[in-house]
């Protein structure tokens, strides 16, 4: 009998792909074949999922829709918008709503959604052994198994912390015998290796395991790119990927610098290769640069050698160190009330100070700033909730050319 390792190379050849061990990296994905932009590359559902907030009714825990749900009148921890998600669930929610409801409420305050993640886990890999839920070959626990933890390199508060979550998870499921060495090693994994599941607006919903698309590998000048629909996960090429090219996603958020992107890494295991970070320094000064006070030049500011300016690199123009604190210092300052009035609910208001902060930045940061481009995703959102879709195709438009500048690090272009 073929291994589970060998029947996902059949299933993924079939698909036009292949997993490879590539030299610095471990195991990626590569193309057998050439994808076009656009081009579903592989798609998989969660082999364990949840929704972000699991007590107050978020979404669908089948679908992960967010309207009409209704509790499960037996364990009131569960929500499903109809009747066939209900159905769909059944056969590990029967064993799932036992254990729930069984617990005190003051147990059911600790359903974290990573420990109910693992619950959903251990339920699903003891029906696929006693063939209640069939496996097939991108849907089974050996996947998971295969999975690198990077165990070894946690520090050991986060150890402890796993070792108790895991005592947590034999005390929810005590008709299990659970090895709760390994359910600590699984803790890891999801660190490393679980994705935020999102609607259409990347607002998160809820936490999966895939652990077939976790094989790709991450770049921060990414070639394809992870979206989803309800739970369903996707990878959509971005740009043509030839025969014997490695797949690759971003992890991260990548419109920031160097330092910024390696830090979020970190959680990871792993340092970045990637153009844009074997590169890296000369873009970060665009990245977090100054304007160039002469409206006719696109050059940024560098610290000239004393610090008491910044100089233009391209046409040699200066601005004073204090003239730059003083405009910081008062966006500084309209963000923080802004982001006051979004958290209390008055977009309108928040949207109309972000405006002004969108302009002061514009006469402070070059066009491909990072913070700029933050503040007109931030504009973005808060239009699209007020339903002020002129006005949120403006800031998306807006958006563009900066994304577009991301695509050209690796020296290569692509549209977004």
């Amino acid at each position: 009998m073929a291994s589970w390792l060998e029947q996902l190379q059949r299933e993924l050849a079939a698909r036009g792909l292949t997993v490879a061990s590539i030299p610095g990296k471990g195991r990626g994905l590569i193309a057998t074949c050439t994808f076009f932009p656009g081009d579903v590359i592989l798609n998989q559902e969660p082999y364990a999922s949840t929704p972000n907030k699991i007590l107050v009714g978020s979404s669908c825990d089948h679908c992960f829709t967010s309207g009409n749900l209704r509790k499960c009148s037996m364990c009131r921890v569960t929500w499903y918008c109809s009747s066939n998600c209900q159905k769909e669930e059944w056969k590990l929610h029967q064993l799932e709503c036992r254990a729930m409801a069984a617990l005190t409420e003051d147990r059911k305050k600790m359903l974290t959604p990573t420990i109910r993640l693992m619950v959903r886990l251990a339920l699903k890999r003891k029906l696929q052994n006693e063939k209640v839920i069939p496996s097939s070959s991108i849907d089974n626990y050996n996947l998971v198994d295969g999975l690198e933890s990077h165990i070894s390199k946690v520090d050991e508060n986060q150890l402890v912390l796993y070792a108790q979550m895991a005592n947590l998870v034999s005390l929810i499921l005590p008709f299990i015998e659970l090895d709760l060495k390994e359910i600590a090693q699984t803790f890891s994994k999801f660190a490393c290796n679980a994705h935020t599941i999102c609607d259409p607006e990347l607002r998160p919903l809820g936490t999966g395991l895939y652990p077939v698309i976790s094989i790709i590998n991450h770049s921060c000048v990414p070639n394809a790119v992870l979206i989803f629909d309800g739970r369903t996960a996707y990878v959509r090429a971005l740009q043509p990927i030839n025969k014997d090219e490695e797949v690759s996603i971003s992890y991260i958020e990548t419109a920031t610098v160097t330092k910024k992107r390696n830090n979020d890494l970190k959680q990871y295991f792993f340092t970045c290769t990637c153009p844009r970070c074997v590169k890296g320094f000369d873009e970060d000064a665009l990245l977090e640069g100054f304007r160039c006070k002469n409206q006719a030049c696109d050059g940024f500011l560098l610290p000239n050698s004393g610090k008491k300016a910044y100089t233009c690199q391209k046409c040699g123009a200066s601005r004073d160190v204090e003239e730059i604190k003083n405009m910081r210092s008062e966006i500084l300052q309209l963000s923080d009330k802004a982001s006051s009035f979004l958290s209390s609910g008055n977009k309108a208001e928040a949207g109309s100070i972000y405006k002004i902060i969108e302009q002061l930045e514009r006469n402070l940061y070059h066009a491909f700033s990072t913070t700029l481009l933050h503040t007109c995703e931030t504009l973005l959102k808060i239009y699209l909730e007020l339903q002020d879709w002129w006005t949120a195709l403006t800031y998306c438009r807006l958006t563009i050319p900066v994304y577009e500048r991301r695509a050209w690090c690796s020296g290569r272009a692509y549209r977004l």
